[in-house]
Order: C-alpha cells, then sequence, then structure tokens
C-alpha cells in the first residue's frame, strides 16, 4: 500500500517557477506530495496567481502587518500548520526565518540556492559566480537554518560556465537544473530517503 501523500507548504516572494515545477511534478505523479498552501509575504507575488489558477490554496502575510519579525514567524507558521504542512518548502522566499520558526518544523524546512554552496550565499548568486570567473555554477537544495544559506546540503547539480555567458544566459541554464533538481529532491523527503546526520545528509537511493 503506498504512503499518503506528504503535505507541503511553499513559500514564495516572487514569480514561483520552481513552485511550478514541483506542483506539475505532483500532478504528473512523479512525487508524491500534495501542496496544502501557497503562502507569499509579498501580495504582489505572480505565483500566487499561479498557485490560484492551479486550483492551490494561496495567501498571503505581509510582514508590515505584524509588529514584529518573531510575530510575523508566528502568524507564519501557525498558518502553514493549520493547513497540516508537514514540510515546508521555500521557493523564491526572500524572507530570512527565524530559529522560533525552525524550531516549529525541525528538520522540515528546505530552501534552493542558485549556486554551489558554500560559494556565493545570498543575492544575485549567479552576477557572484559570474563575476568572480568560476568555471562551473549550479544550484543547491539545502535544509534551511537560521543563516544565509548556511544550511546542510541535500543535493546540488552543476552548470558549466561558458565563456561567451552573462550573468543572464547563466541564471537561465541554472534555473532548469533548479526546476528539475527540487522536485527531485521534494520526492526523495517524501519517501523518506533523506536522512541529516549533523552536518551531513545522506539520500538513499
Amino acid at each position: 500500500m503506498a504512503a499518503a501523500p506528504l503535505p507541503i507548504g511553499i513559500l514564495v516572494s516572487g514569480r514561483g517557477s520552481n513552485m511550478e515545477a514541483i506542483a506539475d511534478a505532483i500532478a504528473a505523479g512523479r512525487v508524491p506530495a500534495r501542496i496544502q498552501v501557497v503562502i507569499s509575504d509579498r501580495p504582489e507575488a505572480r505565483a500566487l496567481e499561479l498557485a490560484r489558477q492551479r486550483g492551490l490554496k494561496a495567501c498571503c502575510l505581509v510582514r508590515r502587518e505584524y509588529p514584529s519579525r518573531q510575530a510575523y514567524d508566528r502568524a507564519l507558521a501557525a498558518a502553514l500548520k493549520k493547513e497540516g504542512v508537514k514540510l515546508v518548502v521555500l521557493a523564491g522566499f526572500m524572507r530570512l526565518l527565524s530559529q522560533d520558526f525552525l524550531d516549529q518544523f525541525p528538520g522540515a524546512v528546505i530552501n534552493i540556492h542558485p549556486a554551489l554552496l558554500p560559494a556565493f550565499p545570498g543575492l544575485n548568486a549567479q552576477r557572484q559566480a559570474w563575476e568572480y570567473g568560476v568555471k562551473f555554477s549550479g544550484c543547491t537544495v539545502h535544509f534551511v537554518d537560521a543563516g544565509t544559506d548556511t544550511g546542510p546540503i541535500i543535493a546540488q547539480a552543476v552548470v558549466p560556465v561558458r565563456d561567451d555567458d552573462t550573468p543572464e544566459t547563466l541564471a537561465a541554464r541554472i534555473l532548469v537544473e533548479e526546476h528539475r533538481l527540487y522536485p527531485e529532491v521534494v520526492k526523495w523527503l517524501a519517501e523518506g530517503r533523506v536522512t541529516l546526520h549533523g552536518r551531513r545528509v545522506s539520500v538513499k537511493i
């Protein structure tokens, strides 16, 4: 008997392309998960409309409507828990989550970053890599901790940097790999194949 789909919540701030990739993989039967809710911190986020077009529950929690970061994170955690979320998936969510939030979902918050961590954390990672002159970049899926892109690494995909690349062309090729890798990692987690040992992550293939 197949296990019940893993209930996930997706946090977004922008265009939602990784949210779409995950939703497509679930709809195609490749990922045994169910999207319970999509939440944005920005009411203008295109991801909200894309989620609603797919029949997904989508809502917005705006930071300025809460008196403190702690109050916002408590409300965010409560909204996810109300929907029965067991895995929180950051898909272009542009806010750092507090330890108080992370403690509500221990070992169950993941993010994707458009570089090969620990190199080039933070914003504009693709441009950082291009300006540095690396020959390979890529993307990283990692567990989230209270730092900026510092959590344990689950999986990475490598993208060669071409001599004629610009930050934009490099970012576009990295995004293709993001859309492939992120649903795959969600699948591994839904199937219980990921184990965290300190900072080291093992995946049962």
